[in-house]
């Protein structure tokens, strides 16, 4: 049976970058995301670049409306998983007394729900099929917090913290699948724009040091082939390292709830 890898916000960024990359390793690619045209474009290049081919299936969704979540789920969960990439989401640098609500409660969904919900599925279906990983892409803000940009970095703090939890749990369940944060720092993609509601962001001008997708995948491909739960960018000095948990852990049985 063929086996696929899944990953979410695959119409650029990371996730474009990671398909491919993916794809190069000859893994059949789920590329789920809300623009048709730049997923026909990815798999089109994908056609182009691999040999032997591989296949590419497209999944058009916006991942803000719960229900699609689900959809793309249930279309997708007869396949053989062996890898899910929550890699969909968006920022917003703005004071939370500023914010624009609709696009906070779509980052909100986007952020915290899908990957969730995605993971809960997924894990509920293949956590005991071996070689899988789930992979959850939270931000070195997700273990920082940083002015102007509050919400957007608790969004990475739940990412963070959610997917530390479940790695813990599936160990502790002896479970063959493994769950990892995937946490870069700032990398050159369209989320400057979006995360500002402008068109020509300048990470040169707005960074000192930033990292391009390639390299950001190139650390992620590190973090998969690694039995460690979290890859992270230093963001004081942008080197990446592989890491145990940095998430405090409750385990002593007399201040757990009884059940």
């Amino acid at each position: 049976m063929k086996k696929y890898v899944v990953i979410t916000g695959a119409s650029s960024g990371i996730g474009y970058e990671a398909a491919k990359r993916f794809a190069q390793r000859g893994k059949n690619i789920v590329a789920v995301a809300r623009n048709e045209e730049k997923l026909a474009k990815l798999k089109a290049e994908i056609t182009g670049m691999v040999n032997p081919p591989v296949e590419v299936i497209i999944k058009t969704y916006d991942l803000t409306q719960k229900e699609n979540i689900y959809a793309v789920y249930n279309s997708v969960k007869d396949l053989d998983i062996e890898a899910w990439i929550n890699n969909a989401g968006f920022g917003d640098y703005c004071s939370v007394g500023n914010q624009n609500l609709a696009k906070m409660e779509d980052m909100l969904s986007l952020n915290i729900e899908a990957v969730a919900l995605f993971s809960a599925l997924y894990v509920r279906d293949f956590a005991d099929k071996e070689h899988t990983q789930l992979i959850n892409v939270s931000s070195v803000g997700g273990y920082t917090i940083v002015p102007t940009a509050v919400t957007y970095r608790a969004t990475k703090f739940f990412v963070a913290s959610f997917t530390e939890g479940l790695s813990r749990e599936l160990s502790a369940a002896g479970a063959k699948m493994k769950a990892k944060v995937f946490a870069p720092a700032a990398t050159k993609t369209n989320f400057g724009n979006i995360a500002n509601d402008i068109t020509n962001y300048d990470y040169d001008k707005a960074f000192g040091k930033y990292h391009s997708c390639k390299q950001a995948v190139d650390f992620l491909m590190q973090l998969y082939d690694s039995d460690k739960p979290l890859g992270i960018v230093n963001r004081e000095t942008f080197e990446f390292s592989l890491s145990d948990y940095r998430f405090p852990y409750v385990q002593k049985p007399q201040t757990l709830q009884k059940v």
